[in-house]
């Protein structure tokens, strides 16, 4: 009897051991980070569904369930999530905001690529007025290597007996984005001349990274319709380009599009800051290099 006993015990505490850590993230992009991470030993899970906005996300009993339940919590912050912060007033256990880190590059709207710098700022704007944080910091795959090592420290803190793997882990996905920063780069510079437009500004960390720079920004809401006047302006930049992208991002493309784009030699295409599609971190920057050399190198 006390030998089962004692095998039942040892049973239960072997399952505790193993018991995957639940990381949970408020977007896609830091989940797939925390996958890098976590790889072998659990699956993070994602608050947001693709196609949703992190601006302006209602939450679901289910999801506040899951807010409340989850062991990690990462999200980017009030400068991006406003949905969050309620929410996280009942929460007892681990939360990163991650645009809080230390070491981290962060942009502000209104700012040149010189102006880059690291963390230290007050603001808390949900939009872009210049000035304001940008908050699509997780485009940078410095920040991103940033992100990754906070969330390896956590969770070897959370889980020691697989402090090993999580280091590893870590480790391979820092050498991962090297060698892709290497690639990026060699494809990407040589597009620096060629003009492209964008409908929301969210890419400028990803634009600094590689040497390009967007001309001009259509419409930082694509739910607010322009008047005529805006409209003739836009189209007037777009002349003036000549031969140009004109980037999107999904799930719907602005109707403006087509109207700035009618007529002209625009090509447009789309962009999508946050992965849905993305299987990886490394496939998300993939992507959003393969889409912008797509459209500029056929210019």
């Amino acid at each position: 009897m006390f030998r089962f006993a004692a095998v039942v015990v040892f049973s239960l505490l072997s399952l505790a051991a193993q018991a995957e850590v639940r990381v949970l993230t408020s977007i896609k992009p830091l989940q797939l980070i925390a996958a890098a991470v976590q790889d072998g030993l659990g699956q993070p899970a994602v608050l947001l569904p693709p196609g949703a906005s992190p601006h302006h996300f209602a939450l679901r009993p289910s999801d506040v369930r899951q807010v409340q339940s989850a062991d990690l919590l990462y999200w980017i912050g009030p400068d991006m999530e406003g949905f969050l912060p309620r929410v996280l007033d009942g929460r007892d256990k681990p939360t990163v905001a991650v645009q809080a880190l230390p070491g981290l590059t962060l942009r502000h709207f209104g700012e040149g690529a010189e102006h880059a710098h690291e963390h230290d700022h007050d603001a808390h704007d949900h939009d872009h007025r210049p000035g304001s944080l940008d908050a699509h910091l997780w485009l940078l795959p410095a920040n991103a290597r940033v992100i990754a090592t906070r969330m390896a420290d956590d969770l070897v803190t959370a889980d020691p007996a697989n402090a090993a793997r999580y280091q590893t882990n870590l480790a391979a996905f820092e050498q991962r984005l090297a060698r892709l920063d290497t690639e990026l780069k060699a494809r990407l510079v040589p597009l620096a001349s060629k003009p492209f437009f964008v409908f929301h500004q969210a890419f400028d960390y990803f634009e600094s990274a590689y040497g390009l720079q967007h001309a001009g920004v259509f419409s930082a809401a694509s739910e607010v319709q322009p008047g005529a006047r805006q409209v003739a302006a836009m189209r007037e930049q777009l002349q003036a380009a000549g031969p140009a992208c004109v980037f999107s991002e999904p799930p719907l493309r602005p109707r403006l599009a087509e109207t700035l784009s009618a007529g002209l030699p625009v090509r447009l295409a789309e962009l999508d800051a946050l992965g849905a599609k993305a299987l990886s971190y490394e496939q998300l920057l993939r992507d959003l290099a393969g889409g912008l050399a797509g459209c500029l190198e056929s210019l």
